[in-house]
């Protein structure tokens, strides 16, 4: 059987859509995976079922050469059954991690290309996106990875449009940026398959109480990194980071840090690529995006929260960034987790 392009992107938007039959979900794991970007996905589909008293997610564990996966924490994960070119199901999600090209050689890609068409959605879990690339199922697609490997994952395959998202859905694959991000992307499918209630009460087991969608953007950097390779710059994001209602002016915070502004200046420029007051505003920004989503707040409460001198400021700024005004913004984002 031969399917088009769109015939593709029809299934995998009918996965989301809302229902009661359950999914067939094979997971490839390769050596040299994060045990948190499997449980992310593992974990949260055994809470659905638990929850909804029957199996919702039917999944089989798959190794690249059938053999015991040995993970990055030095878990041993066995396959449950080979993997063949006759495997077919909903989903077939790819979780990878280091040397990805040598635990998904040319062998097993033609393999997997030749899987494509008996599952309706793909997913490149953190590395996964790069075997997905490989594959040639990203070209001219919107794509995430992990975010230190965002600039790397760009220049090597100049036709994805690599963008710092969480995870992102193009039509028939979808990529997430790591563990927590493959969390949120099964909340957002049992939330519009299942019901926005199931998806809160799967949270809820592993006290997850943060609502993250895939357009939120991945931390710019490591907090815990960067305290170790520039704790000045570090500190000085924590100092930002406390003063987002009233913010200071780049000088007040050089001055906290007791340094020149022009020094915090190059230091910004010299390990996070962007100024001071660029880093500033990204961060009441993501305040202020976190709070129209979360919240019930007046966009004007919001704008005095986040530090704007108006709510045309706030406006201005939130559409620069997100292509959305907050209102607008908000308004699509209830509509999503509608039923």
């Amino acid at each position: 059987m031969i399917l088009f392009a769109s015939q593709f992107t029809k299934n995998a938007m009918n996965l989301f859509a809302r229902s009661t039959q359950p999914l067939k979900i094979a997971l490839i794991v390769s050596s040299e995976a994060s045990l948190m970007c499997l449980a992310c996905v593992l974990d949260v589909m055994r809470g659905a079922n638990r929850l909804a008293q029957t199996k919702l997610f039917d999944w089989q564990i798959y190794t690249p050469n059938n053999q015991a996966a040995l993970l990055t924490c030095g878990l041993s994960i066995q396959p449950d059954a080979a993997l063949t070119a006759q495997a077919q199901g909903d989903v077939l999600l790819i979780i990878a991690g280091f040397n990805n090209e040598q635990h998904y050689d040319k062998t097993v890609l033609r393999l997997l290309n030749k899987l494509v068409a008996r599952f309706r959605l793909l997913g490149g879990i953190e590395a996964g996106s790069w075997v997905l690339a490989r594959m040639g199922l990203l070209a001219n697609k919107q794509a995430t990875t992990h975010w230190e490997d965002l600039e790397d994952f760009a220049l090597r395959y100049p036709t994805v449009q690599v963008i710092p998202h969480r995870y992102v859905v193009a039509g028939n694959v979808f990529t997430t940026g790591g563990a927590s991000p493959s969390f949120d992307f099964m909340l957002h499918l049992i939330r519009c398959r299942y019901g926005q209630q199931l998806a809160i009460e799967v949270a809820s087991i592993f006290i997850y109480d943060t609502v993250h969608t895939g357009h939120d953007a991945q931390p710019l950097v490591s907090l815990g990194l960067l305290a170790q390779q520039e704790p000045r710059v570090a500190k000085a994001i924590r100092v930002m980071g406390e003063h987002l209602d009233d913010p200071l002016s780049i000088g007040q915070v050089a001055e906290q840090l007791s340094l020149s502004q022009r020094m915090l200046e190059y230091l910004f420029r010299e390990h996070l690529r962007c100024s001071p007051a660029q880093y500033y505003l990204h961060l009441r920004l993501q305040s202020a995006r976190r709070l129209v989503t979360d919240t019930h707040l007046p966009i004007q409460d919001i704008a005095v929260r986040t530090g704007f001198s108006s709510l045309a400021s706030l406006s201005r700024c939130f559409r620069e960034a997100y292509q959305f005004s907050p209102a607008h913004y908000r308004r699509r984002f209830r509509q999503e987790l509608k039923p």
